[in-house]
């Protein structure tokens, strides 16, 4: 089946984590993502970051490895007029460029949205930065830790004892790539429309605080700051509780659910019938149900609740996660048959959905640096003597 994708063409500058993670997303769906890299001595440093020492040293980290399928590899020296003219020639024949470069670097390079636009009029065009393309802190560069600090994620998340705490998974990084990818999708359904490209000016800052949209319309309305209330909620049957083997997130939600849970509990007594209730019942309900788990191991609180449809889940660990036999049915990981330069298989993450007909899928395994380099050149045109000129040159 034909895949959304397929036959659109995207040239991606980006590195770390959120642009890639964005370009990913589309050559899972088909797309022909040609990744330009730079040069062995200063590579994307994803490529060596991870807990396998050997494969870092490869430029083949496990962060790379888990956003790198499906693409191909270009190294370039872009302080080279020749590598930035290979870029002009990508650009021309391509349908989506990507950089996240500090805001004004591509332009001085000469590769900016209206130079390529030039060449190119039906190309779109993504710049990913931390805080966006101008503004008063649009020459401001970051990374997901700064910006979780600088949106303020990082003051809400934790406990009134333990705050400001970074959320353990860059959360922001991805949540960016996504956006990225949404907004790429937008443009290209805009441009069969239109016939006209697109620049998209993306911030990582304007993706976090999306992130927090309840809470920043709280906000702006009532001129409270969310608090860092770890585990708690407003309702006692919506949060954490020890067990006495670990520990439970309990998410008996609506009215419905909640009256459910206490039913099953056996007390209907503390059932309530409006959210004002709920609010101002809540230490006493917090400190009841806080007896009545700690009496039962978190597996056996899971298997008389979730049956009898009230969400809960124990705190797993990432292994237990993954263990779970649910990740089987859902095609969210993909084998590849060796780690690069081994023979033990390995997985990576693909998509978080699935279509009934054409979805993500994984033919390839991430390229080494500049594995790619001869033939996609070939595909600009490029002889033989040219590109063994450009490597003799070290422009590739």
């Amino acid at each position: 089946m034909i895949r959304p994708f397929e036959g659109i063409r995207v040239v991606d500058t980006t590195h770390v984590l959120a642009g890639p993670f964005a370009a990913y997303q589309l050559a899972v769906l088909g797309a022909d993502v040609i990744k330009v890299e730079r040069l062995a001595q200063d590579p994307d440093q994803v490529r060596t970051q991870g807990p396998d020492g050997a494969l870092n040293r490869a430029n083949m980290g496990t962060f790379y490895l888990a956003q790198g399928s499906n693409k191909r590899s270009i190294a370039l020296d872009l302080k080279h007029k020749a590598a930035q003219d290979i870029v002009r020639r990508l650009a021309t024949r391509a349908d989506v460029f990507m950089e996240n470069y500090r805001p004004g670097a591509f332009k001085a390079l000469g590769l900016g949205y209206e130079d390529l636009k030039a060449l190119n009029p039906r190309l779109i065009y993504c710049s990913v930065s931390a805080f966006g393309q101008d503004g008063p802190r649009g020459s401001e560069t970051g990374y997901d830790n700064v910006i979780q600090a600088a949106s303020g994620i990082m003051a809400m998340t934790g406990t009134p004892e333990a705050n400001p705490v970074k959320l353990g998974s860059p959360v922001i990084d991805y949540g960016t790539g996504f956006v990225a990818a949404f907004a790429i999708a937008s443009a290209l359904f805009q441009r069969e429309r239109t016939g006209r490209g697109q620049y998209i000016d993306l911030a990582m800052h304007d993706a976090a605080l999306m992130l927090m949209s309840s809470h920043v319309t709280s906000y702006l309305v009532s001129g409270k700051e969310p608090a860092p209330n770890g585990n708690a909620y407003h309702f006692a049957t919506m949060g954490g509780y020890a067990t006495k083997d670990g520990y439970l997130m309990l998410g008996a939600s609506n009215m419905r659910q909640q009256k459910r849970l206490w039913e099953l509990l056996e007390r209907p007594d503390m059932v309530k019938t409006t959210t004002e209730q709920r609010i101002a019942d809540r230490p006493r309900e917090a400190a009841l149900l806080a007896d009545i788990f700690v009496t039962r191991t978190s597996q056996e609180w899971e298997e008389f609740l979730v049956p009898r449809r009230i969400p809960v889940s124990r705190v797993r660990k990432l292994s237990a996660a993954l263990a779970d036999p649910q990740i089987a049915t859902r095609s969210l990981l993909h084998r590849h048959a060796a780690l690069p330069g081994g023979t033990r298989s390995y997985e990576v993450p693909m998509a978080a959905f699935r279509f009934a007909h054409g979805g993500p899928s994984v033919e390839t395994p991430p390229p080494a640096l500049g594995a790619d380099n001869d033939a996609i050149l070939r595909e600009l045109d490029f002889g033989d003597d040219d590109i063994a000129a450009l490597r003799a040159a070290g422009t590739i």
